[in-house]
Order: C-alpha cells, then sequence, then structure tokens
C-alpha cells in the first residue's frame, strides 16, 4: 500500500441536501472496482493513476484530532470518490478505526459502497445507532450477476450486496439502495428495475433511490467507449447516435420507468425521495443525540 500526505480528511460538506451529511471523509484516494461507468475517473477530479488505491498517511491520527476539534457535531459522509471497503481494507481495517473514533466523539455516519466487507462493522454502526444516525447506501445497477461481473468486475456481486443489505437490516440499521447509474441500452429495463425492487424488498431495505441514466464527460467517456467496445459491441454507437456529446445522457426510458419504479416503491413501502429518506434516518436523533453528551 502506497501512502500519501494528507493535512485534513473531514471536511464539512458542500451539499447537505446529499442524504443530509455534514461533513465528509474520504481516507483512500483512487480505487480499483473497475467499474465501467465510474464518474469519479473524470478529468475534473484530478486523480491521477485512478486505478490504484492509495492511503491517506496518518489518517486515523488526523481524523482523532479533526472530530475531537469540532465544536458541531453531524454525519459523516464516506464512499463518493473512494470506495471505504476496498480490498486492502480488509487487512488494514482504516475504516473500522474511523467508525470507532466517529463512535467515540459522538458522530453519525452516513457510507456508501458496493463491498459486502461493510457487514463486518455492523457491531460499530449499530453502537453508534446508539446515540447518532447512521445511513448505508449499497450501490446495486443490475439484478444480473453475469453483467454485474461485466460492468463492475472487481467488486462484490449484486447477490452479495443484496446480502449485505438484508444482514444490515436485520441489525436494524438504515440500509438501502443507490440504483445508479442505470446504464442506457444495458439496464434500463422493466425486468431489471422490476428485480432490484423486488430483491431489495425481500432484503429489507428501507430506501432506493435512483438516477436512470449515466453522466460522460472528459477521459471518462473515452474509459466507457473503450469498455463497451470490448464488453458490448455496437452499444457505443447507439450512445453517439442518442447522446452525441452530451453530459447528461438519460435513459430514453427514464419516464416510463419511474412509474414503474414509483408505483412499486408505494406498493411495498420502499422510500425513494431524498427528504423522505433523510427523515427516515434521521428521526428521533435531535434531542437524543444532545443528551449523549
Amino acid at each position: 500500500m502506497e501512502y500519501i500526505p494528507a493535512k485534513t480528511i473531514v471536511t464539512k460538506t458542500k451539499n447537505s441536501q446529499w442524504f443530509g451529511s455534514d461533513y465528509n471523509m474520504n481516507i483512500y484516494k483512487g480505487c480499483c472496482h473497475g467499474c465501467i461507468y465510474c464518474d469519479s475517473r473524470s478529468e475534473c477530479y484530478r486523480i491521477d493513476n485512478f486505478d490504484q488505491v492509495r492511503a491517506k498517511e496518518k489518517a486515523i491520527e488526523i481524523i482523532r484530532r479533526e472530530l475531537q476539534s469540532k465544536r458541531k457535531k453531524g454525519v459523516i459522509a464516506t464512499g463518493a470518490m473512494s470506495d471505504p471497503y476496498n480490498p486492502f481494507e480488509k487487512q488494514l481495517q482504516l475504516t473500522r478505526q474511523a467508525l470507532e473514533h466517529i463512535n467515540t466523539f459522538g458522530f453519525g455516519v452516513s457510507i456508501a459502497t458496493k463491498s459486502h466487507l461493510i457487514i463486518r462493522d455492523k457491531d460499530v454502526l449499530s453502537r453508534i445507532k446508539q446515540h447518532s444516525p447512521v445511513l448505508v447506501k449499497i450501490t446495486i445497477t443490475t439484478c444480473d450477476d453475469q453483467l454485474c461481473k461485466k460492468i463492475e468486475p472487481n467488486v462484490s456481486i449484486s447477490s452479495e450486496r443484496f446480502l449485505a443489505v438484508k444482514e444490515l437490516s436485520q441489525q436494524d440499521i438504515f440500509t438501502g439502495i443507490l440504483l445508479m447509474p442505470v446504464l442506457p441500452f444495458l439496464q434500463d429495463n422493466e425486468k431489471n428495475i422490476s428485480g432490484i425492487i423486488r430483491l431489495a424488498h425481500e432484503s429489507g431495505a428501507r430506501f432506493i433511490y435512483p438516477a436512470f441514466g449515466v453522466t460522460l464527460r472528459q477521459n471518462q467517456r473515452e474509459w466507457y467507449f473503450q469498455k463497451l467496445d470490448q464488453l458490448f459491441p455496437g452499444i457505443k454507437n447507439q450512445y453517439i447516435k442518442q447522446y452525441g456529446n452530451s453530459y447528461q445522457c438519460t435513459s430514453k426510458k427514464a419516464r416510463a420507468l419511474w412509474t414503474l419504479f414509483e408505483r412499486e416503491c408505494q406498493r411495498l413501502g420502499i422510500l425513494y425521495r431524498m427528504k423522505d429518506i433523510i427523515k427516515g434516518y434521521k428521526e428521533g436523533y435531535g434531542s437524543k443525540q444532545l443528551s449523549f453528551f
């Protein structure tokens, strides 16, 4: 593992409307998942050697110091630019150590991941939940394990992620699914969306938050098109014909899929609107979190 210097790790969030987080935390830089659609590969993020995972030097020491010094408690989000449960985390346990400090200093946490390794830390998450909000977002874009292996080659397959949702939900940890991106011409069909909703419900997911399309920009587009040519010959030409050089590539089936999605989520009692998800996992923590101190 290569370590890179860092002056700060826990920073104030710029968009508190995104799942209601107050701070961001990234212990790792880069990602080895190999997902063909990853937006974090884009040039604007300036992550050199993106496929190489590096850890931030003295990360746990910095996190402990920053949490201790913050006057305002809140929810710390992790997983936006680099999965906190990459394969190296199994041995290094940096994310787990950070969660221990989050618990000690009375903060909440919002985690995004594609790895079933997160179930290892359900004990710490349960302890945090006693005093602060806990939200787990597991990305699942297809219910077909074979398709998953092509578009997300180095991560836990979809069926394993559904099992993670189930195990965390059984611990009463507020867990749901990020259904994004839904790749046009590959995943944007009723069978896939219905299948994900059904399996989410069976796994005890509290919410599903979708995006029926994908964003493409700069070198990310080149990477994505290269992978499409390798794995799905002919699909790239459909993108060029449909979207040209557009950044936002919304599925042409988006309206119909949303109608199906909304109907099924309402029928099964699954949350899907951002404000309802935020309310759901934060409910009851106002005065309770203050009393922790």
